[in-house]
């Protein structure tokens, strides 16, 4: 597999599983339909696990712009390889959103609430304040890319041997806990995007998708889940820069 397919592949199995559990918990009419945050917060985790089996052995996992321009930053990723990852990404977390459409069209038709539709695709705020919501996605972002940067240093260099680095060096089930504690722990206030890729591209797809009580995409938040995760990625390659790699 390509490093295109890997990235494409596992960012639409992450969208598809986490925008999933989404829909699952909050459409009317599901099997799971008002699990709550613990069901929504263990089934990202999943998804972030799932996506990590199948694409780390190719790709490294990013999956998620945010993990590509933190590793660049911080000089461990070639820069050369970033537009590459980024657009696979893009497409793959739209992908992956058009099939959690298509999986729960029917219960799409059964549900009124309008906020309740557009947040199985994207994220949304719980308090709209620009510069909160700004600093919880830089926040979130910021743990994430720590917790890769260090957890996937490469501690020996063995000739020419290539080390793929992202999320997958961290090993699926880590990479899962990590997650999860973030969306335990700070995804109350955003719902914790981190992700350019799981919200940019399932936010278009819901503005393009038929849905009979869809209201509109809120674009004016969608800078919110891009910047903030860009920027606590580059934070977090600014601090592993000065700090000690043990």
């Amino acid at each position: 597999m390509s490093e295109f397919a890997a990235e494409f592949i596992g960012t639409m199995i992450l969208v598809l599983l986490g925008d999933g559990v989404v829909a699952n918990v909050c459409l009317k009419g599901t099997k799971g339909h008002d699990g709550g945050w613990i069901v929504i917060t263990i089934g990202w985790g999943l998804a972030v696990f799932t996506a990590v089996v199948v694409s780390g052995e190719f790709s490294g996992a990013h999956i998620n712009p945010a993990v590509t321009v933190g590793l660049a930053a911080a000089g461990t990723f070639a820069l050369a390889k970033v537009p590459l990852f980024i657009t696979a990404q893009l497409l793959g977390g739209a992908a992956g959103a058009f099939l959690v459409w298509l999986f729960y069209r029917d219960h799409y038709d059964l549900s009124t609430d309008q906020g309740t539709i557009l947040g199985t695709f994207s994220t949304g705020p719980e308090i709209r304040k620009p510069t909160s919501n700004v600093l919880s996605e830089v926040i979130g972002t910021f743990v994430l890319i720590m917790a890769v940067l260090y957890a996937s240093a490469p501690k020996v260099t063995a000739g020419t041997e290539e080390i793929k680095v992202g999320m997958g060096a961290l090993g699926a089930i880590p990479v899962a806990f990590v997650v999860m504690a973030i969306g335990l722990s700070l995804g109350g206030t955003t719902g914790y995007a981190i992700n350019p890729a799981r919200d940019l591209g399932p936010r278009l797809v819901h503005q393009l998708v038929p849905i009979k009580h869809k209201g509109a995409s809120d674009w004016g938040y969608s800078w919110v889940p891009v910047i903030g995760p860009i920027l606590g990625a580059l934070l977090a390659a600014l601090v592993y820069s000065l700090g000690p790699v043990a």
